[in-house]
């Protein structure tokens, strides 16, 4: 699921689709803007497998456990410097 697996093909796997994610915010973007900006690249590149909007919502929560993204405002953004924020 997160990585490819037998049933699920390399563009599906969740890391892909993160990445895939990490590719629209080159600015904050709001969810469903991210989400059609997403579909749009899919198409435009060959990325012919189906994508449901909860997958592409799983996929944000990886990116979001990894500390990659944020939600600031209502918008999407990926997040400067370090990636997860050290506890002391």
């Amino acid at each position: 699921m997160i990585t490819p697996t037998k049933g699920i093909g390399p563009d599906r796997a969740l890391l892909a689709v993160g990445a895939q994610i990490i590719l629209q915010l080159n600015r904050p973007l709001t969810v469903s803007q991210t989400w059609a900006r997403l579909r749009e690249w899919r198409l435009e590149n060959d990325h012919l497998a189906p994508l449901s909007f909860g997958w592409f919502v799983l996929a944000l929560d990886i990116l979001y456990a990894l500390g990659l993204i944020e939600l600031q405002d209502d918008l999407l953004k990926v997040r400067s410097g370090n990636a997860a924020p050290t506890l002391r």
